[in-house]
């Protein structure tokens, strides 16, 4: 049974950052074909009802906010182009702080739309190409070995580096796939001695990203996910109430022998039996 604690401030929770594939949805290796998972659309339909504020966000970069929420639509859940979030921004967020201009994408067009109608110039991996920072996410089809080199010597000239995740795997209907900015960053920390910043889950700068859309402080948000090393984690660094769900990545036992200062706060079958805990405090 959900902790009463836990329950209670669940009835304070002001805005909510969800979760896509594994939460929500799922789909193939290659981000297509989504279908709904159980109690994603009761989800939706409790939090419109009630009023409150959400926002989904993904670790993914093959598509860009408003292709998500196309996508999304189309399956039958009710999500705006302003309401679906990736680390590309974030990495507008940071980049545009830190006064970037230019910077070499390992990645498509998920990354590249956001950033450039931010105003910041991007440029793909040629060796030799001035840039202020890298920035890897999902890129499988199109990784070469002189990409992963021109990344490397734009490190070793003094550009940043950045990933979208450091997750080892993400959910499939295939099963686990592995994550492919972890895989280049992996390879530019090795060669270069220098770690990549993370601007996805679960960094407390994806939660404050998710935090300003929706008007909040970050402890006043719930943040929903399948993968015991992103929702969970980024929820207790920023205060945030955190939910596991057992339709992705994670399952019922990937939690339970968590310590208490990282376990869950709430830690549910699916996005169903929340909708029905929300539904239950109207």
């Amino acid at each position: 049974m959900p902790d009463p604690a836990a329950l209670d401030r669940l009835g304070t929770v002001r805005g909510f950052v969800l979760d896509m594939d594994g939460t929500l949805v799922m789909g193939d290796r290659n981000n297509q074909g989504m279908v709904p998972l159980p109690g994603a659309s009761s989800l939706l339909e409790i939090l419109v009802e009630r009023g409150t504020g959400f926002c989904i966000y993904t670790n993914g970069t093959v598509k860009t906010p408003q292709q998500i929420a196309d996508v999304l639509q189309g399956i039958g859940l009710p999500v705006g182009a302003d309401q679906a979030l990736t680390p590309a921004s974030t990495a507008v967020d940071v980049f545009v702080e830190r006064g970037y201009r230019r910077v070499m994408v390992l990645g498509g067009k998920g990354i590249t739309e956001p950033l450039e109608a931010a105003g910041i110039e991007t440029v793909p991996p040629l060796r030799g190409t001035p840039c202020d920072a890298v920035m890897a996410g999902w890129f499988r089809q199109e990784l070469t070995f002189d990409a992963l080199e021109a990344a490397v010597f734009a490190v070793f000239d003094g550009a940043q580096m950045y990933s979208a995740s450091h997750s080892l795997f993400f959910a499939t209907a295939e099963g686990r796939s592995l994550g492919t900015s972890r895989a280049i960053s992996a390879v530019v920390r090795d060669i270069t001695g220098r770690e990549a910043t993370v601007v996805g889950k679960p960094s407390l700068d994806a939660l404050r990203t998710a935090a300003r859309r929706l008007g909040l402080a970050p402890a006043e948000l719930a943040v929903v996910g399948d993968d015991p090393e992103l929702e969970v984690p980024m929820a207790h660094a920023g205060g945030a109430l955190a939910v596991a769900v057992h339709t992705g990545i994670g399952h019922a036992e990937s939690f339970a022998d968590l310590p208490p200062g990282v376990r869950p706060h709430l830690d549910l079958a699916d996005a169903g039996v929340l909708a029905e805990l929300l539904r239950g405090q109207l």
